[in-house]
């Protein structure tokens, strides 16, 4: 379950994706598969090999690439979702969710 996005802030990310960018999404999510992970963020892009270069400058293998027909993406969690969104200068996402205080 997806919560604490609204919904312009989904459309920017899809249209983003969709256009070839790399574009993040944070959001609040819980799932029993990952406890103690209470957000995700999704890094997006429709061109697959500019996501897979992407992903490699942070050791990201292709094989985690959630590949939705329209918005292929990475799902980011914990202490590596944290790192990822310093290193690309997220700083709102990460205010917003308090993930420096994680």
């Amino acid at each position: 379950m997806a919560f604490g996005v609204k919904r312009q802030e989904l459309q920017s990310w899809k249209r983003r994706v969709q256009h070839g960018e790399i574009a993040f999404l944070t959001h609040y999510w819980i799932d029993e598969r990952f406890p103690g992970c209470d957000t995700v963020t999704k890094v997006g892009c429709s061109d697959i090999n500019k996501l897979i270069e992407w992903g490699k400058q942070y050791k990201l293998q292709r094989e985690w690439i959630h590949y939705d027909l329209s918005y292929p993406h990475f799902d980011l969690f914990g202490s590596r979702q944290y790192s990822i969104l310093e290193s690309e200068h997220q700083w709102e996402q990460i205010k917003r969710f308090s993930l420096d205080k994680k």
